[in-house]
């Protein structure tokens, strides 16, 4: 689609646009509506200029005018039909001096393997669960309604979170069809948290959530141009999220600014008695770690052997690491990040393990009357229904995660503790402790790929494993793009450190403003 095309399909949708460009002005920065600002639109909110109902308006007619129709996204897998109406209750509560938290009527997506108790469901994107709705909301969407934010809908996935085939396809499922890259239409928008990096980047929300067992927010993000944090596990209660493994497992902030995520992270964050993992999990107002000075001074150690071998990807990041060090970070160039080779198996094994356990208590507290109760049903399901379920790729690890024997089996305690010995204590924080670092940085992973259901994904280079393994915190900022196609800087930390990344995130950001808008084209072979 060309610009102007876009520009003649957005003309009626003033509600939203407006809503931006006015917070836009006051604070000078662009009016492009496809980059709201959280803060910009709270200010648009205090002042009155605009209302909780009329941004989940303006955010409806966007999805109705990008994700359905013009480009055709299919981002947003499922909308509440009640969005308006809790839009409207929280006007109220405004205008009655009663604001409920710093996300108060601004509306948020989420992906669809997050429980929720309303008028949507939860599938994680299997029709096999279509129709069943949880009991209850999970922990981290109560506390995103206790902060105010209106739950607008579900977006879409790589179904089962991407856990089923080594032949996927990534934002793909079989409830919600394929999401495609807002940046270039036949390009893969990675996974698995396709839809709500999606939506983010087209500007269907303020902000969205995803999740993450390896890559599943900061892939995506990367891909589609926006800031993605996977924090550190426990951080975020996994209470009500359809599991993978409860040793990786976390939700994270998907926004088109550091800010915006420090923001949702602020109400995402917080201990719940249902998880354990997050005893040590404090509520805190992570903006208060947004210095635009904090770059200067901090030292950075290089991951050069997580680079990759993509020319324009090199190229990108060399323009980074200028950027760092004319902001006065400190760089030790290279560091060598240790036996990366040694936990692949292990982590497969984990994994599997820990699916064919939580899926099971996962469906028997928030699927009831569900036709599975375990992953052998949903086996036998899928073959049942293998013209609509699998049409492309299999289950086979689907098959082989059902023939693991437990979680006391030596197989797996002995997974674990691979995992734990290379990724975290001889890997990350050998690395940590020798360099002094505040971060690690690389790329995290090359341009999206073309969308190929024959063969699956085509992934590059990716630098989400080693974090994701040891359950550390990961974030991904805009960087720049090869070809049109956006690729994002990472930065990794140890064990509770989103504040300091957020940090230097932030002043990466400012000092670069390296993310633009997407522009719709049919390919990214094609001339601008």
């Amino acid at each position: 689609m060309r610009r102007r095309d876009l520009v003649h399909a957005l003309a009626p949708f003033g509600v939203l646009a407006s809503a931006t460009a006015d917070a836009a002005r006051a604070d000078g920065a662009t009016a492009d509506p496809m980059a709201a600002d959280i803060a910009a639109l709270q200010a648009a909110l205090d002042s009155g200029r605009h209302s909780a109902a009329s941004l989940v308006a303006g955010c409806l007619q966007r999805i109705a005018a990008i994700d359905r129709a013009g480009p055709r996204l299919n981002a947003v897998i499922e909308l509440d039909p009640q969005a308006g109406a809790i839009a409207a209750r929280l006007d109220r509560e405004r205008r009655e001096g009663r604001e409920r938290g710093p996300l108060h009527g601004l509306p948020v997506l989420l992906k669809d393997n997050i429980a929720t108790a309303d008028g949507l469901q939860t599938t994680a994107g299997s029709r096999v669960l279509m129709g069943i709705k949880p009991p209850r909301d999970a922990h981290l969407v109560t506390r995103l309604r206790e902060a105010g934010a209106v739950i607008l809908g579900k977006t879409n996935l790589s179904e089962w979170a991407n856990i089923r085939s080594t032949r996927s396809t990534s934002g793909w499922s079989s409830r919600g069809g394929q999401t495609r890259n807002p940046y270039s239409l036949d390009r893969n928008p990675s996974g698995s948290s396709s839809g709500s990096a999606v939506a983010v980047a087209a500007g269907l929300c303020a902000a969205a959530v995803g999740t993450e067992t390896d890559g599943s927010i900061v892939s995506p993000a990367s891909i589609n141009g926006i800031v993605g944090l996977k924090p550190t596990v426990g951080l975020v209660s996994r209470d009500g999220i359809v599991p993978i493994s409860h040793t990786q497992d976390t939700a994270g902030p998907m926004a088109r600014s550091v800010a915006d995520a420090a923001r949702l992270l602020s109400a995402l964050a917080g201990p719940d008695p249902r998880d354990p993992a997050t005893a040590r999990a404090q509520p805190t107002d992570y903006t208060r770690f947004l210095d635009p000075q904090r770059l200067r001074g901090a030292r950075l150690g290089v991951v050069r052997n997580q680079f990759g071998s993509h020319d324009g990807v090199l190229a990108v990041m060399e323009t980074a690491l200028q950027a760092l060090r004319a902001a006065g970070a400190v760089l030790v160039d290279p560091v060598e990040l240790e036996h990366v080779d040694k936990y692949g198996d292990a982590e497969l094994e984990v994994l599997l393990t820990e699916f064919k356990v939580g899926l099971a208590r996962y469906l028997a507290e928030f699927a009831p009357g569900a036709p599975i109760a375990n992953l052998a049903d949903l086996i036998a399901w899928n073959q049942a229904h293998r013209a609509s379920a699998m049409p492309w790729f299999g289950q086979e690890l689907f098959e082989k995660a059902q023939a693991t024997a437990g979680l006391d089996t030596p197989a797996y305690r002995t997974a674990l503790d691979t995992c734990a010995r290379y990724a975290r204590v001889e890997g990350l924080d050998a690395l940590f402790a020798k360099h002094r670092v505040d971060a690690l940085i690389a790329p995290t992973g090359g341009p999206a790929w073309l969308s190929d259901y024959v063969n699956g994904d085509h992934y590059g280079g990716s630098f989400s494993t080693p974090a994701a393994v040891a359950g550390y915190p990961h974030l991904t900022v805009p960087a720049g793009f090869v070809h049109g196609l956006p690729v994002g800087l990472s930065f990794v930390g140890p064990a509770w450190s989103e504040g300091v990344l957020l940090g230097l995130g932030y002043g990466y950001e400012q000092a670069t403003r390296a993310r633009r808008a997407p522009r719709y084209l049919k390919s990214s072979a094609l001339p601008a």
